[in-house]
């Protein structure tokens, strides 16, 4: 049994909200690696998009993933970290890999500051449904559980979905 929880999926998606929760739920001491990303680097997000670019925010995250030991934890990933298979087969190998998938209608209403706050790594002109076109068909690919979160889910269900693919 995998002793880790790694969350992926979109901006809004949930990751951090439910993973605190569900961290306290199971026991689990709680990473989001966008703050771990932020605390090393010494600098926002979106400040690393705006002054290097977003592919130089997805290189950063992937080596901070790619060196990243997690134990007895859940990770919170940023939405991005699906672009390096490296980080993803790093991650993938300490931990069930949980997809919050929520449909784009929910994120976009979801996700408010995403133009200019958030530290969203896109290329200029890209827009938010480009951005979930793109990563959709990764999260897929990566994910050893699929969750519904269009209605935030509870933490039982996600316990037990974890339990169910555990058990198989």
């Amino acid at each position: 049994m995998k002793d880790n929880i790694i969350l992926i999926g979109m901006p809004g998606s949930g990751k951090s909200t439910v993973g605190v929760q569900l961290a306290k739920h199971l026991g689990l001491a709680f990473i989001d690696t966008d703050l771990v990303i932020q605390t090393n680097q010494g600098r926002l997000l979106q400040d690393i998009v705006d002054n290097d670019g977003h592919e130089a925010l997805r290189e950063i995250e992937a080596q901070e993933l790619q060196k990243l030991t997690i134990y007895k934890a859940l990770v919170a990933t940023g939405g991005s970290a699906v672009y390096s298979d490296s980080a993803m087969q790093n991650l993938k190998a300490q931990g069930i890999v949980i997809y919050l998938d929520v449909d784009y209608r929910e994120i976009e209403n979801r996700i408010t500051n995403s133009a200019n706050s958030r530290g969203i790594a896109k290329a200029k002109g890209q827009t938010l449904k480009d951005i979930y076109d793109e990563r959709i068909p990764l999260y897929k690919k990566y994910a050893d559980i699929t969750i519904d979160n269009n209605n935030y889910v509870k933490m039982e269900d996600i316990s037990e979905a974890i339990n169910n693919y555990i058990a198989r």
